[in-house]
């Protein structure tokens, strides 16, 4: 018997879960994989093979070495670029789409109140802000498997999905997962005030400013130990060196 073809909309909501799942947990035995198959109408299998064909075209993996699926469709392509080339739009897109195969909206889902919600347009852009922002959070967490790329910290309490480039300041790479960093709250606000930096070639370089207050063991203990250590690279989505060169650039203090 002939299988059913995949159509673009499983394909977002498949693409959306490749993205949120670590890397070595693209199988049909995770509940995730089997919670969205019975959403599909799908077997785990199915979904699981269909995850993996999309290894295929991860830029990051293939610098790895690791190819993926080889079966992979035409329609698997050109939704992969889609999603590639318009994180904004097709994120989004495909966690509405998800909300309506659970009969839910992206408001309930996200547990977004009535009190937080305004009429008209301010609505629209909270909830659209508010799904986008989750989704970011969840692809860089699960790309650096829930663990701070500098000091190795792994409780998710702690850790926060920070952006290379602002969100205020670079809309086309708001939701790149490769605009991202795992990083812990303090060094998230030390990447933030540039007193850290990450090199290109993923190298963490501290500012003179916190080496004046080496005295401090504290900053000893948090920030100059790291210097000039590399980072715990991600599964996949490996930082953009152009938006690392920039933050060393124009934000980094030497």
């Amino acid at each position: 018997m002939k299988s059913k073809l995949w159509t673009r909309e499983e394909l977002i909501v498949a693409i959306n879960l490749y993205c949120k799942l670590p890397f070595g947990r693209l199988h049909k035995g995770n509940p995730e994989v089997i919670k969205l198959a019975n959403l599909l109408g799908r077997t785990p299998s199915s979904v699981a093979w269909k995850l993996v064909n999309f290894a295929s075209f991860d830029p990051s993996l293939k610098a790895r070495g690791i190819k993926g699926a080889s079966n992979v469709s035409n329609l698997d392509r050109q939704i992969w670029n889609e999603f590639y080339n318009n994180w904004a739009l097709l994120s989004y897109e495909s966690e509405k789409r998800l909300a309506q195969l659970e009969n839910k909206t992206v408001e309930n889902i996200l547990e977004i109140s009535e009190g937080e919600l305004r009429e008209g347009k301010v609505k629209e852009q909270l909830i659209k802000a508010r799904v986008n922002q989750s989704f970011f959070r969840a692809s860089i967490l699960a790309a650096y498997n829930s663990t701070c790329c500098i000091t190795g910290l792994r409780n998710s309490a702690f850790l926060i999905a920070s952006h290379i480039a602002p969100w205020a300041s670079d809309e086309k790479n708001r939701l790149n997962p490769r605009n991202g960093l795992c990083l812990n709250s303090l060094h998230d606000k030390a990447f933030e005030a540039g007193l850290i930096t990450i090199t290109p070639g993923y190298t963490i370089k501290i500012s003179s400013v916190l080496k004046k207050d080496k005295e401090q063991k504290a900053t000893e203990a948090y920030f100059l130990k790291y210097d000039s250590h590399r980072i715990i690279l991600p599964s996949r989505f490996l930082p953009d060196p152009d938006l690392l060169t920039h933050h060393n650039k124009e934000r980094f203090i030497i």
